[in-house]
């Protein structure tokens, strides 16, 4: 469903990245893509999944949803309703919206059932290691003390990524491992490769950037 080397943007809920704004870094992040042949995927803010799947052709993905089933749930947000949005898939476990393990291991399963992509979020190599039974499409690893500082973890603790890699993969063969926290420069995206993962999801390096477009370009250049 997503080809790698993969950028992954989570836009969170800033105000950068709020109604019109948020469609901007859409489409850049679809520009990008199109110049450049390296996959971008955008996970918008959840008032805006839908309309932004309509007007992209890019991946795009749900910053978060729960495992239940349809039904009698306020204020959730159900896998069947990112399914019927367009998205790709969701975003599972992100630091700022922690799941207990069972949940994570349902929200995974029920993906898969519904044909959808996940991305779960991981802190340690330990936890990498423990979700990685799970079999998700995608792990990102992200030391959560490196999240929204500008010190990439493929440079800070490398080694959390390469062992990272090496306990998924030595679990689920399938399974991508992106690496998170920190990554602002091509340069961040090249060292990542480089410590065996396929891609990088990041946020506040593009979005509170001054022209994201132009770091968008710069970071999947590094890719390639």
């Amino acid at each position: 469903m997503i080809d790698v080397p993969v950028v992954m943007l989570n836009v969170k809920a800033y105000r950068e990245s709020m109604g019109a704004s948020g469609m901007e870094l859409a489409r850049a992040c679809e520009r990008v893509a199109e110049s450049t042949g390296v996959s971008v995927a955008i996970c918008p803010q959840q008032t805006e999944l839908a309309l932004i799947c309509r007007e992209v052709e890019i991946p795009v993905l749900a910053q978060h949803a729960e495992a239940f089933e349809a039904g009698a749930h306020t204020g959730y947000v159900v896998l069947e309703a990112v399914k019927e949005a367009g998205a790709a898939g969701t975003l599972v476990n992100h630091s700022e919206h922690r799941m207990t393990v069972a949940d994570i291991e349902a929200v995974v399963s029920r993906a898969k059932e519904l044909g959808l992509c996940t991305v779960v979020c991981t802190s340690s190599v330990a936890t990498s290691r423990a979700c990685a039974v799970f079999e998700p499409d995608f792990i990102a690893v992200e030391p959560p003390e490196l999240i929204g500082t500008g010190i990439p973890v493929s440079k800070a603790e490398p080694e959390v990524v390469r062992r990272s890699v090496e306990a998924v993969k030595e679990i689920s063969p399938g399974t991508r491992v992106l690496c998170g926290a920190g990554i602002s420069t091509g340069e961040d995206v090249r060292a990542a490769l480089e410590l065996g993962a396929e891609g990088v999801l990041l946020a506040s390096g593009v979005v509170k950037a001054e022209r994201p477009e132009e770091v968008l370009l710069s970071l999947a250049k590094g890719a390639v």
